[in-house]
């Protein structure tokens, strides 16, 4: 049987207004009128980001606000697998179009909260500040038309009376001033949500080392690094590599720590795959170096402060004892003695 053709595009081909080019992509754009979804040329043509990440992108873009979009929820969807998938959302939280944080709920329950951003370069321009809302304008009451004052008839003259004495002007108070608008409040300040790219890093931290490499030590370091690719064969690692990584495991050694216990904690939890094994391995053996072990006299109690106790004393004028830092009289025979020195 013959391969059906699809007879549709090529009567749409024809259609299509001016010279069609030789050769590429000729593109049928037919106006979408619902359930669409405004994807930018920055994320469609990204040179950074692979093309299932693009696609989980513009996938995630088109679920509605509170869809599941973890890992397990997407692989679930649709027909990548996990490990896909997982790499997919770390390409896009590593350009900045995705971040996931734990958040706790009320009900003291702990979730993944995903935010997708469709333009994230567009969070680091400076926004312009937001113009206070202007008053709509009041129009001006209309002052009604003037009437034509009526005819009136003069009455005959008639004696006029006497005028009345005007009275004293009253001082009337001056209209209160309109209250002063409140000033508006100024725009707060561009905050920089993502550090912009230019930005300095600080240094990493060096390799640690220990206090001195003994041939037992070094001896002990290669054979572990060099063993790690029998537990796990993306941690293969060359020979200059295990040679300047020796130092970080002689450290951790120095420290008490178990050779299993070094092996367990390079290799926990990697991911998959390690594109850069001597990294990953320096970036552990730095960060979590353990602190050494206290020793002796660092876990013994400090001795239990006791309140100073004043000694006996025995009076040298009526031999009473009592208590003072240093021998003398007691309380009564000074009291004597400076009455006798008040008397005399």
């Amino acid at each position: 049987m013959d391969t059906p053709q699809n007879t549709a595009l090529t009567r749409a081909l024809t259609e299509l207004p001016g010279p069609l080019p030789a050769r590429g992509v000729i593109h049928v754009v037919i106006r979408h009128t619902d359930r669409f979804t405004v994807v930018g040329n920055d994320l469609a043509q990204h040179p950074g980001l692979s093309t299932t990440a693009v696609g989980f992108a513009v996938r995630i873009q088109s679920l509605p606000q509170g869809t599941e979009v973890g890992i397990k929820a997407l692989a679930a969807r649709f027909p990548e697998g996990e490990k896909l998938i997982a790499a997919a959302l770390r390409e896009l939280e590593t350009h900045g179009y995705l971040q996931r944080a734990r958040t706790r709920l009320p009900n003291g329950r702990i979730v993944t909260r995903t935010v997708f951003c469709n333009q994230p370069a567009a969070l680091l321009r400076p926004r312009a500040a937001a113009a206070p809302p202007q008053p709509p304008p009041t129009a001006r009451p209309i002052a009604p038309p003037a009437l034509m004052p009526e005819p009136t008839v003069e009455p005959e003259a008639s004696p006029e009376p006497e005028p009345e004495p005007t009275p004293d002007p009253v001082a009337t108070p001056d209209p209160p001033a309109p209250l002063a608008a409140p000033p508006q409040a100024a725009a707060p300040p561009f905050v920089r949500l993502v550090p912009p790219p230019t930005a300095p890093k600080p240094p990493r931290p060096p390799l640690p080392r220990p206090r001195e490499l003994t041939p037992e030590l070094e001896r002990i370091s290669t054979a572990l690094l060099s063993d790690l690719r029998h537990h796990s064969p993306q941690f293969t690692l060359s020979e200059d590599d295990v040679r300047e990584l020796v130092p970080g495991v002689a450290a951790w050694l120095e420290r008490d720590a178990h050779p299993d216990t070094i092996r367990h904690t390079l290799t926990i939890n990697a991911p998959e795959p390690v594109n850069y094994p001597y990294q990953f391995v320096k970036h552990r053996l730095t960060v979590l170096l353990p602190p050494p072990l206290p020793g002796a006299h660092d876990l013994t109690p400090p001795p239990a402060r006791r309140n100073p106790v004043t000694p006996f004393q025995t009076c040298d004028g009526c031999e009473r004892a009592f208590r003072a830092p240093t021998p003398g009289h007691c309380r009564d025979c000074r009291a004597e003695d400076e009455q006798r020195a008040t008397a005399a």
